[in-house]
């Protein structure tokens, strides 16, 4: 069996790609898809299935790009009321890739359509020997019964259900299933995700908080207390997925604009988005625009300061800054940008328009 897990730091995600005999599935795949298509290649896989842990709410997921440039079919969970040609599974369902075999377990809880994938490797065991369970279990949290995905439920049942999926499913699994999740530390579908990637349930079971013994009302409380604020693009990403994005390469490209049509779009409503270090907008920049440094949680930040539907115009140091930006925004669904700034911030100087600039302060001047 083959099995890799690819993790995007901007978004906090995993995904994976798990194959043999010549055919393989992915699991719960980002926008941009090309690196599954590379890696199935690599190795001789043709990707017969696109599997979905639940409909995403923090990610626009590449499924059905994914889908239409292999024929695989895709696969979500019975309840999740997609729109597109699907297979729903439903609890202890399988499928098989060779010698392998995914087995289905319905798990809500994080969202009402919840499932998590336990594979089975039949040339070692019969038994599963990893489980990758979605935004139901993390490593060191649980998902969050709050989000979008709940619709006609309130938090507190999504935690009972939450609390029935760990303690009758996952936790009845053997301490040796390795753990596999959706996020990792800094993704907004729960409160205190572990730095680490993987983990076993033995470990979750000793070192996870939301597992301690409790009764449930008290699991309960626990979940729905005190939690953050949800993203407002949360929403949206969610119906996003669950009709299925267009894919990256469909998106209009960005026109190089000069100075003078990046003022007159501002000037009609375009927001300027500078996405260059923090350091190098204080020094100088578009007045108006708003600074989200490509460092770091880009796609969160911009997904949560910036409604999906806003026109948008970059101003970058390069294009390969302006391309990863572009990508980065498709990723939480924003995909109304419109033009760059041609030549970054010196074409700006050349043109003689007005440059903003804010004061730069060490952090060890702070009191």
């Amino acid at each position: 069996m083959y099995f890799q897990q690819f993790y995007l730091g901007c978004l906090a995600h995993a995904s994976y790609l798990i194959g043999a005999d010549g055919e393989a599935a992915v699991v719960d795949p980002q926008r941009d898809v090309e690196q599954y298509l590379c890696a199935a290649t690599a190795h001789g896989f043709q990707i017969k299935y696109v599997i979905e842990t639940h409909l995403h709410a923090d990610f626009v997921s590449g499924h059905r790009e994914l889908a239409a440039r292999t024929g695989a079919e895709i696969v979500f969970g019975h309840k999740a009321g997609v729109t597109f040609p699907h297979r729903g599974v439903h609890d202890g369902d399988e499928l098989t890739l060779g010698t392998v075999t995914l087995r289905f377990l319905e798990t809500p809880g994080h969202t009402p359509e919840s499932i998590a994938v336990l594979v089975i490797d039949r040339t070692v065991s019969d038994q599963s020997h990893k489980v990758l369970t979605g935004d139901t279990l993390f490593i060191g949290d649980v998902g969050r019964p709050d989000l979008v995905g709940a619709k006609g439920y309130t938090a507190a049942q999504m935690a009972e259900m939450l609390y029935d999926s760990l303690h009758d499913k996952l936790l009845t699994l053997d301490d040796r299933v390795e753990v596999y999740p959706a996020h990792g530390a800094g993704s907004m579908c729960g409160r205190n995700i572990g730095k680490e990637t993987s983990s076993t349930i033995g470990a979750q079971k000793r070192f996870n908080y939301a597992l301690a013994p409790m009764p449930k009302a008290d699991f309960v409380r626990m979940m729905t207390t005190d939690l953050p604020e949800a993203p407002v693009y949360f929403a949206r990403d969610a119906e996003i997925n669950r009709t299925g994005a267009a894919a990256l390469a469909d998106l209009p490209r960005p026109a190089a604009l000069t100075a003078a049509e990046v003022t007159k779009r501002a000037q009609q409503g375009v927001l300027v988005l500078d996405v260059r270090t923090a350091a190098a907008f204080g020094a100088g920049h578009v007045p108006g625009a708003l600074n989200i440094g490509l460092g770091g949680s880009f796609a969160s930040w911009a997904g949560s300061l910036i409604a999906l539907e806003t026109p948008i115009i970059i101003v970058a140091d390069d294009e390969a800054q302006v391309e990863e930006a572009v990508t980065r925004l498709a990723r939480v669904g924003i995909e109304h940008v419109q033009g760059y700034l041609g030549g970054g911030m010196y074409a700006w100087h050349q043109a003689g328009f007005a440059v903003a600039t804010l004061a730069q302060m060490p952090v060890d001047e702070l009191h």
